[in-house]
Parts: structure tokens; C-alpha cells; sequence
């Protein structure tokens, strides 16, 4: 049961500071059931764009903090990417179960009232089917089924990109981009994570699987020949590569010293509980991070082709960059002494204060 709180104003409007966003949506509607936030980073280089995930949350405060967090970094995101979108993201609160067709409408309803400062795409539990209800009451929606003239499932791009990305980090570690013979170990085989299996199984890599759901890692391994184990089981796997592709802060105080890798590099959000704490210390322990905003934009690539007019091919060509990227933030970070991470921030700051010169906001 979600914990339903007062969030005092004084709260609510110092994580806003905090993170610095220009707003923040709450959504309610007795009627469906519905409960949303829409957080909008920064429109400095264009309308906020970022999915809707749906998500059973312990509190309204750790759905705020987390779609505060999503926010700011689809405007990172975009902005390493060179991609003229600012940055936002959805949450709904409530289990999956609870979706109806005139929730993800009514949701639409608020996207709609946003004029456009807002388009929102598929995340967590949301389907390119859930897509077209929100099309329904709005047309500030990417990610449609590629029937409905849309770039139809981001999931495979997001995944190609967090390869090429996976790529570049081993090439720094290793000294060579090959993945063959390496053992990487996948936290989280949903839709990305299954189609990054794909790409691995191909190139021969070892591979270990988990996931929340653990009859979902036991097909994996029956799928690609790899060892299942437990969620908490993957920290401690002997493994070249550790990729998280399920949910965020997975790299933090209890998990880092466990891991026995060189390399993290996965498509989930967030990964570092505390950025400028637990980039340094994977540093400090000699892991190469591959900063997870810069490797899986290949879905907001993706959704921004559709949005643009670009084709599908067009799409995976950008996202092949994320390699060339990748190697040049790993590099700045060691030029600047720094952990990859603050690099990548560093690197979409600049591009959003020179575009920022020309326009403000959206």
C-alpha cells in the first residue's frame, strides 16, 4: 500500500531548488484513480522530453524524488546527445493492475493542458498500446506504434546504444571493444535488457542474468545460456562487466565494494545513489563507469527521430555515436581528474548554457 503523505510546500519546492527545475505537474483525478507528477527540467534547448514509467512507490516523496531525478537527467541526456530537447519525465503512482484506458487518458488530459512544454514517451510498464490512449487526448506523445506512422518500441535502441557505449567502456578497461569470452552479468532483463542479451549472446559473451521477477531471469537463462541468479546474488558475481538495466541507485555504499568488475555499463537511470559520493569511489577502485544517461539515449534518440521526421535507420546511426562519446567523456574524466559521471554532466551543462544564450525556455 502506497504511504499517502502531506508534502509541505517548504518540501516539495526544495527538491524543486535542489534539482532546479523549472516545474513540477502534480496530476489527481478521484474519478480513474489516477496519480501522477510531471517533472520538467529544462526547456533551454527545447520542449521536455521523457517517458511515463508506472511505478508502485512506498511514498508520494519517493515518487517526487524519483521523477525529479528522471527529469533532470533526460535534459542531460539530450543534451551530450545533441539533441535540441529539454528534459522531463512522468511518474503515475500505483500498481500496473490499476491501468485502465481512462486513466492513461485522463493522464493524457494533463499532458495536453502542459501546450507542448511536455511530450511524453514510453518507460516502466508503460506499452506503445498505453501510447495510443494518451493520443488519444493529446498529441504531445511519442514512441506510437510505427502504424500509427510512429517510431513504434525505443527499447531496441536503447539497448544498441547501451552496447556501443558497453563497448567504448571495455575498450578503456581492456584495451580492446571486444565483448567475446567476457562475463557480463545483467541486472534486469525487461525489454532493453533482453535485447542487450541479444547483442552479447551474439558477440560470445559469458552471460549472468537476474532479475526481480525471478521466473523472468530463469526463461532469460534458458534463452541465451546463462547463469541465473539471485537479485542480490549479482553484486558478488566474478564478472568483467556488471550492467544494471532494471532500476536505479544500485551503485551504492552496501554494493561497490562487492563488485569483482571492471566495468559497469547497463541502461537503467540513476545508477549512483550519490553521484559525486559513488562515481569517485568506482574510481577509486579502479571500475570504468560509463555514464548511464550518455549510453541509453539511444531510446530518446529514438522518440526525438519521430518527433523531427527522421527515419528509423537515421535514429540508429545517431546512436551509434554513443561509442565515439563515450570514449571522449572517459577521456576528459581522466584529462580532468574527475569520475566519468561529473565529466558527462560537465559536457551537457556546457551545451545548454552556450544554446541557452539563444533561447531561454521552450
Amino acid at each position: 500500500m502506497i504511504e499517502t503523505q502531506i508534502l509541505a510546500p517548504e518540501v516539495i519546492f526544495g527538491q524543486i531548488a535542489e534539482h532546479q527545475h523549472e516545474q513540477v505537474v502534480f496530476c489527481h483525478d478521484h474519478e480513474t484513480g489516477l496519480k501522477a507528477i510531471i517533472g520538467i527540467h529544462n526547456t533551454a534547448l527545447g520542449p521536455a522530453l521523457g517517458g511515463t514509467r508506472m511505478w508502485h512507490y512506498a511514498s508520494d516523496m519517493e515518487a517526487l524524488n524519483d521523477v525529479l531525478r528522471l527529469s533532470r537527467g533526460m535534459t542531460y541526456k539530450a543534451a551530450i546527445s545533441g539533441l535540441n530537447l529539454g528534459g522531463g519525465k512522468a511518474v503515475i503512482i500505483g500498481d500496473v493492475k490499476m491501468k485502465t484506458e481512462a486513466l492513461l487518458r485522463k493522464f493524457g488530459r494533463f499532458v495536453k493542458n502542459l501546450n507542448g512544454k511536455y511530450i511524453t514517451a514510453e518507460d516502466v510498464n508503460m506499452t506503445t498500446k498505453d501510447m495510443e490512449y494518451i493520443r488519444m487526448e493529446t498529441k504531445h506523445v511519442a514512441g506510437l506504434p510505427e502504424s500509427m506512422g510512429g517510431s513504434g518500441d525505443p527499447s531496441p535502441v536503447t539497448a544498441y546504444g547501451t552496447y556501443m557505449g558497453m563497448k567504448a567502456a571495455a575498450k578503456k578497461a581492456f584495451g580492446s571493444e571486444s565483448l567475446t569470452g567476457r562475463t557480463i552479468g545483467v541486472q534486469g532483463v525487461g525489454h532493453v535488457g533482453t535485447y542487450l542479451l541479444e547483442h552479447l549472446q551474439k558477440e560470445g559473451a559469458k552471460l549472468i542474468v537476474t532479475d526481480y521477477y525471478e521466473d523472468r531471469a530463469l526463461e532469460a537463462a534458458a534463452r541465451f545460456g546463462a547463469t541465473a541468479v539471485g537479485l542480490e546474488d549479482i553484486y558478488d558475481q566474478q564478472m568483467d562487466i556488471y550492467s544494471p538495466c532494471a532500476l536505479g541507485a544500485t551503485l551504492n555504499d552496501d554494493t561497490i565494494p562487492r563488485l569483482k568488475c571492471r566495468v559497469v555499463a547497463g541502461c537503467a537511470n540513476n545508477q549512483l545513489k550519490v553521484e559525486n559520493q559513488h562515481g569517485p569511489e568506482l574510481v577509486k577502485r579502479g571500475i570504468v563507469y560509463a555514464p548511464d544517461f550518455l549510453i541509453n539515449a539511444g531510446g530518446l534518440i529514438n522518440v526525438y527521430s519521430e518527433v523531427v521526421g527522421t527515419s528509423r535507420q537515421g535514429a540508429l546511426t545517431q546512436t551509434e555515436k554513443i561509442y565515439d562519446f563515450t570514449l571522449q567523456v572517459l577521456a576528459k574524466a581522466d584529462e580532468e581528474g574527475t569520475h566519468p559521471q561529473a565529466a558527462a554532466i560537465k559536457q551537457a551543462k556546457e551545451r545548454i548554457a552556450s544554446v541557452g544564450k539563444v533561447k531561454s525556455t521552450y
